[in-house]
């Protein structure tokens, strides 16, 4: 239903932009109407001093993303050319953020040099490194080259909420409700040396998976929701 839906919503530009407007009126309601507990954003102020990053959050969790970062720092994200990244890209408009359309998992050179074009300018970028087909909450290799060439680290982030509806979408995507308690943890940075071998690249892709499946599963834990499972490595992805 919600495939077909989104087909439907992706013929009309009037539906897409009021859709997308509607979206983010939520967004605000939900962030508005909770009360949240920051966690680790400490690491935010410091990297702020010290110029841009790379937030990296899970496909699953971009609801509250836009809520991750600070103004006026300017911002980008990594949206899919897939017909869901232009709704997405039209909702986060609506909170001052920018796009680059491309993958960090599926051929994405011409993105990656956008982003690190982005980042060398001093903005921001944020990435779904399991975007935008999955497998869920798996790391692909796009991030760790982008903060190799960049030479900018990556910090994790995440949302929890204890009101909330877990979707059956292949990212199992977090519906957050509004009136509710929620959670914001940004994770510790990590640095990708500009001179890693592919060894030590693998060696910074799983050290990141690590950190962000260990934040999103405490942020679960602390506002009394199920942790949700990555996919097994060997999972195909969902239509």
């Amino acid at each position: 239903m919600l495939k077909s839906l989104s087909k439907k919503i992706s013929k009309n530009a009037g539906v897409r932009r009021a859709v997308c407007w509607i979206a983010a009126q939520y967004i605000r309601f939900v962030w508005m109407t909770s009360r949240w507990t920051f966690v680790g954003n400490g690491n935010l102020d410091d990297l702020f001093a010290k110029g841009p990053a790379i937030l990296c959050f899970w496909h699953g969790r971009l609801l509250m993303a836009p809520y991750t970062w600070q103004k006026p720092h300017p911002f980008k994200m990594l949206i899919s050319a897939h017909r869901d990244g232009e709704l997405i890209a039209n909702t986060v408009a609506n909170f001052d953020i920018g796009w680059v359309k491309g993958s960090s998992s599926k051929g994405g050179a011409g993105a990656l040099r956008s982003m690190v074009k982005a980042l060398r300018a001093g903005e921001w970028v944020g990435i779904t490194p399991d975007g935008p087909r999955g497998p869920r909450m798996r790391v692909s290799d796009g991030i760790v080259s982008l903060a190799k060439l960049s030479g900018v680290p990556i910090l994790p982030v995440t949302y929890g909420i204890e009101r909330g509806r877990v979707l059956g979408t292949w990212d199992r995507f977090l519906i957050a409700l509004p009136f509710s308690k929620g959670v914001l943890i940004w994770g510790e940075p990590l640095s990708v040396p500009r001179d890693a071998d592919e060894d030590e690249l693998t060696r910074c892709r799983d050290e990141l998976e690590n950190r962000l499946n260990g934040i999103t599963h405490d942020a679960d834990e602390m506002t009394g929701r199920a942790p949700v499972a990555p996919a097994e490595k060997a999972e195909g992805i969902a239509a």
